[in-house]
């Protein structure tokens, strides 16, 4: 009796399994391939937390400088100390240091240069799951998804590819990354948005 019993234990764990598997597969199957163009207008580069910045004063050197934007989002140089810096462009923190310099200057011309990229989290790119290297990384234009993937270090051996999903603005996209990276199916080499989500399963097999 007690074998008969876990050889029912063990064929029902086995069919739960199999029809959980069965169900994930049909869900994957369902959503509808990620769009080959993108939807939003012209891109800017808005400037994050992390992100090395060089301003630079012009003629006035003592007030130019390099600097990390701090985790609340602003930095502090000279004569312009808490200038909120997360989420707005380079040419937005320039003007607004001008106008704080402008107290103390007269018509100061200031340019800021980003030369380390974090960018905001709103605008990263983040791969999670089986992913050789799952990370967060900044949107730059042009960006598809095979540069995301040759960012995170491809697949990992368990990877199911064909079955990942991106995530975008509410809405949850079928990816080829098997077709892609393992066969150089280039049609699925799709572009990416800011805050897009790639989801990376593991095979079961």
């Amino acid at each position: 009796m007690l074998i008969r019993n876990s050889r029912f234990s063990l064929w029902r764990l086995a069919a739960t399994s199999m029809a959980a598997l069965l169900l994930g597969a049909c869900a994957a199957n369902n959503y509808p391939p990620a769009p080959q163009k993108i939807t939003q207008g012209a891109y800017h580069y808005q400037v994050g937390a992390g992100d090395t910045l060089n301003v630079n004063v012009w003629r006035n050197p003592d007030l130019s400088m390099s600097i990390q934007v701090r985790p609340d989002g602003r930095i502090s140089t000279p004569l312009a100390p808490d200038v909120q810096a997360a989420g707005k462009t380079p040419g937005e923190i320039a003007k607004e240091i001008e106008t704080k310099l402008s107290k103390y200057v007269r018509d100061p011309v200031v340019s800021v240069v980003v030369t380390g990229f974090q960018g905001p989290y709103s605008q990263q790119i983040r791969i999670v799951g089986q992913a050789v290297r799952p990370i967060a990384i900044p949107y730059r234009e042009n960006m598809t998804l095979l540069d995301v993937m040759i960012a995170a270090g491809g697949l990992t051996e368990f990877a199911d590819g064909n079955a990942a999903v991106l995530q975008r603005h509410g809405k949850t996209y079928s990816i080829k990354l098997g077709d892609l990276l393992k066969r150089g199916q280039m049609s699925a080499n799709v572009p990416v948005e800011p805050g897009d989500v790639i989801i990376i399963p593991q095979s079961m097999f």
